[in-house]
């Protein structure tokens, strides 16, 4: 480590504040100390206008760099109130993220990823207050002005420059890509499924029901009613089967990237009205990053679709003589 900084206050993400628990017994209240940026107090030192950093273990090596990427374990705490933690949400498996430029003025924890190498372990500390005031659920066990502290704790497994790691995930699609084309194909024949096309993107769809009207465009809105399944048969989310709880019809932006790949991709093939189930190759869908239990590492992922609306496209501008377009 050749300098101090942090991580990203994307913390509100990596922590997941509302996963915490009620603390057990009495809690450990700290006392916020004035600390001097760059100078070091009881240990921590106050770096990035305001943010706390502690290290526990420094190994000599080349920081990463904007764009690069780092494989982390992670874990954030109030007290010894654990909200998250990498190892339980992730089955015990480091993730992986590219480092990115500084979004926040303050309290930024990605600063910091361009100061852990390799091997390195620290813990950033943040005022519970701030993390409250970023918009954080605030749970009743946490008092404002009380001195209470948000620790991040991390632990860097591994990194990659950014070529290089961009080569290896392109080496990974690819071979997944043909394991996942081989999977899907034997489980069209093993269920007896005829009229299955493939996309050129890789995602396999049948037309169930051929709707009316053009095709969604990307900026439209579309409205969806779906069900997701595993290839293996596990319904993992739903929103026309009120065991979910949530029985209302999906809304986003086509061709934002507000949806899995395999979803823009599928959706795009379809119109208001139509029905389809889409087979979308796990490069497409969520990868080696699982969100959930119920869907594996490099999981096809199978969904039953039905576009109900499609926002209609805004009006062409007219032009006027004098506006500087002759056609």
């Amino acid at each position: 480590m050749k300098k101090l900084a942090i991580l990203s206050l994307s913390c509100i993400t990596l922590a997941t504040v509302c996963r915490a628990q009620e603390p057990q017994g009495e809690k450990q209240n700290f006392m916020v100390q004035p600390v001097t940026l760059g100078k070091t107090v009881n240990g921590w030192t106050e770096v990035s206008n305001g943010l706390l950093m502690r290290i526990w273990k420094d190994v000599k090596g080349e920081a990463p760099q904007i764009g690069d990427f780092i494989t982390l374990h992670t874990q954030a705490h109030v007290g010894d109130s654990i909200l998250f933690s990498s190892r339980q949400a992730n089955n015990n498996e480091a993730f992986e993220l590219q480092v990115r430029p500084a979004q926040q003025p303050r309290f930024d924890l990605m600063d910091g990823f361009t100061l852990l190498n390799a091997g390195d372990s620290a813990t950033f500390r943040i005022p519970l207050d701030t993390i409250l005031t970023m918009g954080a659920p605030e749970l009743p066990w946490m008092k404002k002005g009380a001195g209470m502290w948000f620790d991040q704790d991390v632990v860097i497994v591994k990194q990659k420059k950014q070529a290089d790691a961009f080569k290896e995930k392109a080496q990974k699609g690819r071979a997944q890509m043909i394991t996942d084309s081989i999977a899907i194909n034997n489980h069209l024949k093993a269920k007896n499924i005829t009229g299955a096309k493939r996309h050129p993107s890789g995602l396999y769809y049948k037309m169930i029901k051929v709707g009316t009207g053009d095709t969604a465009k990307a900026g439209q809105k579309v409205s969806v009613k779906y069900t997701g399944k595993t290839l293996e048969g596990k319904t993992f989310d739903s929103n026309v089967d009120s065991a979910f709880k949530h029985v209302e019809p999906f809304t986003f932006t086509l061709g934002q990237g507000q949806v899995i790949p395999g979803w823009d991709i599928g959706v795009s093939l379809l119109k208001k009205g139509s029905k389809a189930t889409l087979y979308i190759p796990s490069p497409m869908a969520y990868g080696e990053r699982s969100p959930s239990p119920d869907i594996p590492k490099n999981g096809i992922l199978i969904f039953d679709v039905e576009v109900t609306d499609i926002e209609a496209a805004a009006p062409a501008a007219e032009h006027g003589p004098g506006d500087g377009h002759n056609h």
